[in-house]
């Protein structure tokens, strides 16, 4: 963001100042005071927003140079992980959403290696999780007799 131009610091001045009045009463010879203090302040906040600019990032890779078969490099700091998530939230306190969201990455940018992520997924499979249990036959009840 940068400072605003003299066109809509008046037109930004104009509009704060004719909705106060338009809800407040003021005498006429409080209008000038009034207009030089919004003015002031509009100038003011938008110095202080342009000083508040966030720097440019440099990432320790590039983010499309972060994702390898059996490692993923953290943008942060360059070191190599299998998992991200714990060091980020240690290390840098940064939850995977804000690191993405810091870095300009896409949502299902990946926090887990790939063959890390398919070794796992083997053995879950391999132990039988993610499979629905077999049903078991629904007992019969006995009809009484009446």
């Amino acid at each position: 963001m940068h400072n605003i131009d003299d066109k809509t610091a008046i037109e930004l001045t104009a509009d704060i100042v004719s909705a106060y009045v338009g809800n407040n009463p003021l005498p006429a010879s409080g209008l000038p005071d009034l207009i030089a203090s919004v003015s002031a302040s509009v100038r003011k906040l938008s110095s202080v927003a342009a000083a508040k600019e966030a720097p440019v990032l440099n990432p320790a890779v590039n983010p499309k140079r972060s994702v390898f078969p059996d490692h993923i490099v953290c943008l942060e700091d360059g070191k190599k992980f299998k998992s991200l998530k714990r060091h980020l939230a240690t290390d840098h306190g940064l939850t995977p959403d804000e690191y993405r969201a810091k870095w300009g990455l896409a949502p299902d940018y990946p926090m887990v290696a790939p063959s890390y992520s398919a070794t796992r997924s083997a053995l879950a499979k391999s132990s039988g999780l993610g499979r629905k249990p077999a049903a078991q036959p629904a007992k019969v009840a006995k009809r009484k007799k009446v």
